[in-house]
């Protein structure tokens, strides 16, 4: 039975992105697990063991969720971000946009190379918590559902950033000063309960926030927020980001002089 073009064309870009941080692995799979070691290490041992309990939980314990979220969301967004503007930079891109491949396909292939790098860097991370403390999953269904929502948030975020940026520091800036702050501030570390009222309010309008919490939901129960909105949030933020990587795409927008 013969495959569809659009299936092959797919495939294709899904392989290449694979294969290419997995050539790289020591650059791309190592760093953020090594990253994430100290911070199971600092944080979790040396000082978890000054804080104690967090949310009912040893401070190990709670923190380990949120790392592995961080993890996913900077190894998702960072693949794609990299890889697209890469193609323009290269002007490789162009071989493809004159191909009779569709936008949605070019971009669901990047989209999914993106997420393979941000879940398998995450699943390391989970490894290596094992380590540490006795992981137990009080809710699998709703950790799956959210990583992979996550990891295709950020791989959408990182398709927009590579489609805007017109150098290589470009691809930088975003991470540096947006990204790493709301990751910061996004419950990581902390219960926003701790927070005054005002920084609680200022949570709120953090959706990396939801992704924490509700993926900290799945795997000890708790949570700072509502699962439910936080299902919501993450899905619409998924169908906006995608509408507009699309209109971007079908506009040639930085992909044309």
């Amino acid at each position: 039975m013969f495959k569809n073009h659009k299936y092959i064309a797919f495939e294709t870009i899904v392989i290449k992105e694979v294969r290419r941080f997995t050539r790289i692995w020591i650059q791309t799979l190592v760093p953020p697990a090594i990253t994430i070691s100290l911070y199971f290490v600092i944080f979790g041992n040396l000082v978890g063991s000054r804080i104690g309990n967090m949310g009912g939980f040893d401070y190990m314990e709670f923190i380990i969720p949120g790392l592995i979220m961080m993890a996913v969301i900077q190894n998702s967004y960072s693949n794609v971000v990299s890889s697209f503007f890469s193609h323009k930079f290269q002007r490789s891109v162009e071989e493809v946009l004159v191909s009779p491949v569709p936008n949605a396909i070019l971009l669901g292939g990047f989209i999914v190379g993106g997420m393979v790098r941000g879940l398998l860097v995450g699943a390391i991370v989970t490894v290596m918590a094992l380590m540490f403390v006795d992981l137990q999953i009080q809710h699998p269904i709703i950790t799956i559902t959210v990583i992979l929502l996550t990891a295709v948030v950020f791989s959408l975020a990182g398709f927009i950033n590579a489609l805007f940026a017109n150098s290589f520091d470009d691809i930088s800036i975003i991470p540096t000063f947006v990204l790493t702050p709301l990751i910061y501030l996004g419950g990581v570390f902390y219960s926003s309960s701790l927070l005054p009222p005002f920084w609680q309010s200022v949570s709120a309008l953090n959706p990396i926030f939801y992704m924490v919490n509700s993926f900290r939901y799945g795997f000890l129960g708790v949570s700072d927020v509502s699962v439910g909105p936080a299902f919501v949030i993450l899905t619409l933020f998924g169908v906006v980001l995608f509408s507009v990587c699309l209109v971007l795409l079908n506009r040639g927008t930085g992909l044309r002089s």
